[in-house]
């Protein structure tokens, strides 16, 4: 669930004040990891759904402020545009029948919501990208009432300086157009799917949700279509990144990456290294500054929260107070149905801990470069990309996920 701010306008001081913050929490985390200062519990998996509202025509249905009014749900909340919600659901320890028991909970959500919506002549809907969004549902009449979402706007473009958020997408099809707002964002919808790790093995699972977000992004893929044109089998990934093309700093410390990546590097020693890049080499977005004791790292998170790597980490805290670690897989698109959503979470748990407990490192099998390329041509190409597996082995990723010729293992 995204962080609220009071307010969407923003000064030199506050700029400056939160510099001097983020800073602070930023140097006590860092003790934090060397002191091993997080649980070291049993795995713990969670999801966030972004959905649809849409009309009996499939077009959206701006009407998500009726909607949560009459939903009063806390894990239901507003996404960026009025048309879109997002349902979350209550992380639970992965053993036994713990996804299907989230599967449970989500299609009684699912129920309830669908309920209201049919209520407001409306529906409910899940896929990556709506085929049957136009450019001008995109636009800030139709922005959720949330100052932090206002605010996302106003930032992006004080950053973009004034020129248009271009998208360029070249597919099956070319799309090129142009906007000014970054409501672009908004037909972008995922199933984000949450791992809770201990800190010993965070560093192995992290680099294996990297180098499997191409397979799962080429098997959970549903969104070829946008603005009528065919592109890209999952259209999302480029459609998220260009839609707030604003970069970090351009250095040969930060490279040139984008606040939308998939990153530059596997991590070496710890999580903590996300963190030192954040600070380092992202302007802050969103300088909203709290009152919250540097415990809480509110700052952290909140800029964190305006970093959107595809495979994320995150810093929380249990129910019993004790700080936490999570990866936010982003990869896989909303839908289109709740037991597909849950076949590609349990395809993402099983395989991740399938590499990243392997005795050999598997990201010493592969150069960060081919993961990189392997996640874009899966992205693009879908099932029919061709991509390079351990040992510089290459063939079609289909073939890699079926097992006729590659292998989830290290060294085949």
């Amino acid at each position: 669930m995204g962080i609220e701010v009071a307010s969407s306008r923003f000064f030199k001081q506050d700029f400056k004040v939160f510099e001097k913050r983020l800073a602070e929490e930023t140097a006590l985390l860092g003790e934090w990891f060397d002191s091993n200062n997080f649980a070291d519990e049993h795995p713990k998996a969670g999801f966030e759904l972004e959905a649809w509202l849409v009309n009996k025509d499939c077009q959206p249905s701006p009407l998500n402020e009726e909607f949560l009014e009459l939903s009063k749900d806390i894990l239901v909340v507003p996404e960026l545009a009025k048309f879109n919600v997002e349902i979350n659901g209550s992380p639970l320890s992965l053993k036994g029948d713990a996804l299907a028991t989230m599967e449970a909970e989500l299609h009684e959500t699912w129920r309830r919501c669908n309920d209201i919506a049919k209520s407001l002549d409306t529906s409910m809907m899940m896929i990556g990208a709506l085929p049957t969004v136009r450019d001008q549902d995109l636009t800030l009449e139709n922005i959720s009432k949330m100052e932090r979402f206002r605010a996302l706007n106003e930032q992006v473009l004080r950053l973009c300086k004034g020129k248009p958020i271009g998208l360029d997408i070249q597919g099956y099809q070319h799309l090129r157009t142009a906007h000014y707002d970054v409501m672009l964002e908004a037909a972008a919808t995922s199933f984000q799917i949450h791992l809770q790790i201990g800190q010993r093995e965070s560093v192995r699972i992290y680099n294996a949700a990297q180098i499997i977000s191409g397979p799962i992004v080429a098997a959970a893929a549903n969104s070829p279509f946008l603005f009528g044109k065919n592109l890209w089998d999952e259209s999302r990934i480029p459609l998220f990144e260009q839609s707030i093309a604003v970069g970090g700093f351009n250095s040969p410390e930060c490279g040139a990456e984008q606040r939308v990546n998939f990153g530059s590097e596997f991590v070496k020693n710890s999580l903590y290294e996300c963190y030192l890049k954040n600070q380092s080499c992202f302007p802050i977005l969103l300088p909203a500054c709290m009152d919250e004791d540097i415990e809480q790292l509110a700052h952290v998170r909140l800029h964190n929260g305006t970093i959107w790597r595809w495979n994320r980490p995150l810093i929380g805290v249990d129910e019993g107070g004790k700080n936490h670690l999570r990866i936010e897989h982003r990869v896989v698109p909303a839908g289109p149905t709740i037991s597909d959503s849950f076949a590609n979470a349990a395809f993402f748990f099983g395989l991740v801990y399938s590499l990243g407990t392997q005795p050999k490192p598997p990201e010493t099998l592969i150069a960060f470069d081919a993961v990189r390329k392997n996640f874009y041509n899966a992205a693009k190409s879908g099932l029919r990309a061709k991509v390079t597996w351990f040992n510089g082995k290459r063939g079609a990723i289909l073939d890699l996920l079926i097992g006729t010729s590659g292998s989830a293992k290290a060294g085949h």
